[in-house]
């Protein structure tokens, strides 16, 4: 998916920054999304459609998720959560520097497999 919108964006403006989003390690909680450096790397894959690789502890995108369902009505999955800790790490850099910038996080799943573990509980 990153792959595909990145190289249609990026026909549309040019200027259009692309950021990825990777665990940390590899042995993490953010299931669907591949550390890259020790994963095997699928065919569509383009190390070149990213402008930047954030890495990403999967505690962040875990907080993220239990957040967003508490505060804003949002059942999101690890990896929908991930996308909004990666846009929420790149906002702050943002403001830091002095820029202004639009973000856009595509959140791909729902928490609905999450529903029964006790994820929900607080650590």
């Amino acid at each position: 998916m990153f792959t595909g919108t990145t190289r249609s964006l990026k026909e549309l403006n040019p200027e259009i920054q692309a950021i990825s989003v990777q665990p940390d390690s590899p042995f993490h909680g953010l299931e669907g999304l591949k550390h890259m450096a020790t994963s095997i790397v699928p065919a569509i894959y383009d190390p070149f459609a990213a402008d930047r690789d954030l890495e990403l502890k999967t505690e962040a995108a875990c907080a993220i998720a239990r957040q967003l369902a508490r505060e804003e009505g949002l059942l999101v999955g690890i990896p929908a959560a991930a996308t909004v800790a990666a846009s929420v790490q790149i906002a702050r850099e943002e403001v830091a520097t002095g820029r202004s910038a639009v973000i856009v996080s595509v959140l791909p799943g729902s928490a609905d497999k999450y529903l029964r573990e006790r994820f929900w509980e607080e650590a």
